[in-house]
């Protein structure tokens, strides 16, 4: 007696929590209460039961290697000035060779010392005597430009998984594929535009001093003095409004880039009431913006952005404190979504689009209509067959079946699981798996009483020699399950989630549910026979 009821206990137990991680999902709003001390979670609908967008992009891992050697090539020519070896030419060619042009062949013992001591990645690629200089050419070695492209995929896939969780996306997926590819699906994306263009920017953030020295003449004839570069500046017309693009010369060695930012917000301009974009430094970043402004005051400092002048403002003081601005004609949407990439970092190389879905929330209704007409249907037939050929104990098999349902979308809500199409053909499987243990239970109870035996004598020896045999049959299963999990994919994984909770649940409904009302009828209801 004390045992059942500890039994009953544990199934009501079960029952109520499945209960309460569900409301979140029935209801829309919850008091406030609810969420401090109870499950908020609610079913989480995959891609293409809700709708979103499919992403197949490819990381353009060679560009990460070719910046890589652009920025050996300015670190190579400090370290020429700092070992005083002379040089006329230092320039990256090609893939990531990079070519030094020394002003005399004296120097071809320095540059290679320097080499071999301050950069191992670099091996020699050939050197060539010209008059009284010489050329040398150096490249990253094979394990390097492996490791860089490495590199390049992992961050990218990082950096993307941080853009996308600040963007608000729930449940999305984002897993690689194969060496370069990154495979992304988020559910309910209501803009695909703007998603895609928040994962594919490159957002890195350079400043470079504006080249005065370049005079108006030269622009027009693009005879531009050595080290020098065009870059497209945005301006915005005070007056219209309308924003539009001119030239502007650069020096083109980097002062600094986003790597030191450690936050970014967006702020409202009260004079033009415009949002901008305002960025903090890291203790490192603080102290370097503050050396360059110091050095460089009265001077343009342009902030650069994939290659794109937004401002280029007059350095009026040395700047302390590790903070700056980015200003232009952004839209609100626009300036979040700059503030989300220069926090989230930036992309190590560009990425491409190699495939791209869109699926409406209407194809993701109707799929949904149409397994729970199918879950329906499936179940109906089921509970129907249970009691028209185990009668009264059919209905409680059936009682069992019903159970499942709520349990299992319980689980889905409460592990944050996403529930998708397969994860919904898993579920009908489910309906019709949840029985058999029950059909096996009701043979041997049937055997037991065909011997001679008492209604209590053959419920206990049915459940328990069949006990065993349902255990080995589920958890073979379950193994597969937890393997497709595990192993597979998208439309597998969904499938392989309610399938093994489904196992679960019907584990516990068919062995401790059921048997609590067997033994309440027969010790309660005085059932002298079975309706079997």
């Amino acid at each position: 007696m004390k045992n059942l009821k500890w039994r009953a206990l544990l199934v009501a137990g079960v029952v109520l929590a499945a209960i309460v991680c569900l409301i979140p999902s029935m209801i829309s709003e919850l008091p406030p209460w609810w969420a401090k001390v109870l499950p908020k979670e609610r079913v989480r609908l995959g891609l293409d039961l809700q709708g979103g967008m499919h992403l197949i992009l490819e990381v353009e891992a060679d560009k990460a290697v070719q910046n890589q050697a652009e920025r050996m090539v300015e670190d190579i020519k400090d370290s020429l000035r700092q070992q005083r070896i002379p040089f006329t030419r230092v320039e990256r060619i090609r893939n990531w060779d990079i070519q030094i042009e020394l002003a005399n062949a004296e120097a071809q013992g320095d540059l290679a010392r320097l080499m071999e001591k301050d950069y191992p990645t670099l091996r020699s690629a050939g050197i060539q005597t010209t008059g009284q200089g010489v050329t040398a050419e150096f490249t990253f070695t094979e394990s390097h430009v492996d490791y860089l492209k490495k590199m390049a995929a992992e961050q990218a896939l990082e950096t993307i998984r941080n853009r996308v969780d600040q963007f608000g996306v729930t449940e999305p997926d984002i897993r690689p594929q194969g060496e370069d590819r990154i495979l992304i699906q988020l559910p309910g994306v209501q803009d695909p535009q703007r998603a895609v263009a928040l994962i594919g920017k490159t957002a890195l953030l350079e400043f470079k001093l504006v080249a005065e020295e370049a005079g108006s003449q030269q622009l027009r004839e693009g005879k531009l003095p050595p080290g020098v570069k065009m870059y497209p500046m945005r301006h915005t017309d005070a007056t219209t409004g309308q924003t539009f693009e001119r030239q502007i010369a650069l020096r083109d060695r980097t002062l600094m880039t986003g790597e030191s930012i450690t936050n970014a917000e967006v702020r409202i301009d009260t004079q033009y009431n415009k949002p901008y974009v305002s960025l903090e430094f890291d203790s490192q970043g603080a102290r370097q913006f503050e050396r360059i402004s110091g050095e460089n005051v009265k001077r343009q400092l342009a902030i650069v952005l994939d290659g794109t002048v937004y401002s280029a403002p007059v350095i009026q003081e040395r700047i302390s404190g590790g903070k700056a601005s980015i200003t232009g004609n952004f839209t609100m949407d626009e300036a979040r979504d700059l503030a989300i990439v220069l926090r989230a970092g930036a992309l190590p190389a560009p990425v491409k689009i190699l495939e791209q879905r869109t699926v409406g929330a209407s194809l993701g209704s109707d799929s949904i209509r149409q397994g729970l007409v199918a879950s329906l249907l499936g179940g109906l037939v089921t509970v129907v067959f249970m009691v028209f050929y185990y009668r009264l104990s059919g209905l409680i098999a059936d009682f069992a079946l019903i159970l499942n349902v709520p349990i299992i979308f319980a689980c889905l809500a409460a592990f944050e699981a996403t529930l998708t199409l397969p994860g919904i053909a898993g579920i009908i499987l489910t309906v019709g798996m949840a029985v058999d243990a029950n059909v096996l239970i009701f043979e041997r109870i049937r055997e037991e009483l065909r011997l001679g035996k008492t209604p209590r004598a053959a419920v206990d020896a049915g459940f328990e020699r069949a006990t065993w045999t349902i255990l080995d049959s589920n958890i073979t299963t379950l193994i597969a399950a937890v393997v497709l999990f595990q192993f597979g994919t998208g439309p597998v994984r969904g499938f392989a989630v309610t399938l093994t909770i489904g196992i679960c649940a019907s584990l516990f409904t068919a062995i401790v549910a059921t048997r609590v009302v067997f033994d309440y009828l027969l010790t309660y209801g005085r059932v002298r026979t079975l309706s079997i």
